[in-house]
């Protein structure tokens, strides 16, 4: 990936499942025909096993701020110990090469 819009493509063309906090965070992402997202609307514990019974890849989006990153750091964990894989080269990108720090804030 060497773009937002590069990276906005493969995450389309992924077929995992996609963590966000928030509505605004959802949206956002939908605005680029992105589909297979979730947003942080329940207890995590619950949010969780609803996702291990998917047993697909995930995807966490989590803001890059304090919050967000704590919210990454507990669902990482939790959905690990379940043995569900996480895909972070996106959360990566997103830190290493751009300014962006909240997923709502995406533009192209």
């Amino acid at each position: 990936m060497k773009s937002v819009e590069d990276w906005l493509s493969s995450l389309k063309e992924s077929d995992k499942l996609i963590v966000v906090e928030g509505i605004k965070d959802k949206r956002a992402l939908e605005n680029f025909d992105i589909a297979n997202i979730i947003t942080l609307n329940k207890p995590i514990y619950k949010l969780v096993e609803d996702i291990y019974k998917t047993k697909k890849e995930v995807v966490i989006l989590t803001d890059l701020d304090k919050e967000g990153k704590y919210l990454y750091k507990r669902l990482k964990s939790d959905l690990q110990r379940f043995g569900v894989k996480i895909d972070n080269k996106f959360r990566e990108f997103l830190l290493r090469e751009t300014k962006i720090s909240n997923i709502e804030g995406i533009r192209i």
